[in-house]
């Protein structure tokens, strides 16, 4: 028999507020986290923003030894670590526990290791002094790290894995962990995923010319998606969390329960028919939406709100395009969408999270957040939705069932549909 999923907790480090009171106050006030970086224009790239978390390492003291947290030179652990820890304790669990919680597990995902990390060690390699790089380097840089720093810090015994599907991670981790709970393999798995864009991956996304660059001088309005002049996407890191539980489980303990995850799906694209390693096949796309939808219970028209991936690319148009389809509904009788991604960026790993979070206190909260530097929106999105569909400004409204998607390099896809809590 199969088990209901619930949410039950929640972390967040993201380029506009980093834990839960910050967030959610910024995605409801439409605040930016894009900001410039002066490092970027003295090594002449083309884009010089980027979404970067108000992020302290001070701020993860109470939640590691001293040891730890001066061994600790992996960014993007570091905000894995901040957001599963702060989704553990939001979801009423301790944090000194001495026993293997074998009915818990992890699953956290992230692209690639902190190349300025790595750089060290090329440099004492090459220098030969090698005797020079201690012993907690190799933890760092393998690409299971961030999940072994969480499932050791809290004890958890279950399933502990690292997914990486390029900028659907996020997305599939949760997923991957509510098939877990739902097939009874796991009374819990804590889920997120997390992403530090360094000075070598954004050079790498630059010389692609796939960023925008003509904000640099207005950085907060450089993330434009769905935009008429969007021109390119605004790389950003950060983490997130969310604590899965069996509804029973939480119900048992008296939790209380931020949403439901109804249902879900994943797939690839295969890179055909219009599918490439940078592009999605529509196919593969609309499958995986129509897919999530038949395993959560629910048709197009149940939808409330769609939460896109929506890069501010020339994707943007193809992606409400394969909405359309998926869903059955065009013109007025579109849900409303937004991408979160005109507030913090594109963060890659991390963005399915973050993103989630975001749907989970719009469901929890009544709200649909704005999609800021949407004073105009690209003319072949409006020719097939309606503009009603494209809030700008926060809109108080009862939010039953969010989908949300993200897709990513290599045409693979993941789809997750969550509702509010109902009781029956």
């Amino acid at each position: 028999m199969s088990k209901r999923v619930v949410v039950t907790g929640m972390g967040v480090v993201s380029p506009n507020g980093v834990g839960l009171p910050d967030f959610l106050n910024a995605i409801q006030q439409g605040i930016s986290g894009i900001r410039f970086v002066p490092h970027y224009a003295d090594l002449h790239f083309s884009c010089q923003v980027a979404g970067v978390p108000p992020f302290e390492w001070d701020s993860l003291r109470p939640q590691i030894s001293d040891v730890v947290l001066h061994g600790l030179k992996g960014v993007n652990i570091g905000y894995g670590l901040k957001a599963a820890v702060d989704a553990w304790t939001h979801a009423g669990y301790p944090l000194n526990t001495t026993e293997t919680l074998w009915d818990t597990g992890c699953i956290f995902g992230n692209s690639v290791a902190d190349t300025e990390a790595m750089k060290n060690v090329i440099t004492r390699v090459d220098n030969k002094e090698v005797k020079k790089l201690g012993s907690r380097i190799v933890e760092q840089a393998m690409n299971s790290g961030v999940t072994s720093y969480i499932a050791g810090r809290l004890g958890l015994g279950n399933k502990v894995l690292t997914n990486s599907a390029a900028c659907a991670t996020g997305t599939q981790a949760i997923l991957m962990g509510y098939e877990y709970i739902k097939h009874g393999m796991a009374k819990r798995m804590l889920t997120g995923s997390s992403e530090y864009v360094d000075t070598y991956v954004f050079g790498s996304f630059d010389s692609m010319r796939v960023l925008s660059r003509k904000y640099n001088d207005q950085p907060e309005r450089a993330s434009r998606p769905m935009s008429a002049t969007a021109g390119g996407f605004i790389p950003g890191s950060g983490a997130a969390a969310l604590m899965l539980e069996d509804l029973d489980t939480a119900l048992e303990r008296g939790a209380t329960i931020y949403a439901e995850v109804l249902g879900g799906a994943g797939n690839s694209g295969g890179q055909r028919n219009g599918g490439s390693m940078t592009a999605a096949n529509p196919e593969g796309v609309i499958r995986c939406i129509t897919e999530s939808l038949a395993d959560a219970g629910i048709t197009g028209a149940d939808v409330d709100l769609i939460s896109g991936h929506l890069t501010a690319t020339i994707a943007d148009k193809q992606e409400i395009m394969n909405w359309t389809k998926a869903l059955g509904r065009e013109g007025r009788d579109f849900p409303m969408v937004n991408s979160l991604k005109s507030m913090i960026g594109h963060c890659l790993s991390a963005a399915g999270t973050i993103e989630s979070v975001a749907s989970v206190l719009q469901l929890q909260h009544g709200f649909v957040h704005p999609n800021i530097n949407l004073e105009d929106p690209h003319p072949g999105i409006t020719a097939i939705i309606a503009e009603t569909c494209l809030p700008t400004t926060l809109i108080k409204k009862d939010i039953n069932i969010v989908a949300k998607a993200n897709f990513g390099f290599g045409d693979v896809n993941s789809c997750i549909i969550f509702s509010k809590y109902n009781p029956e």
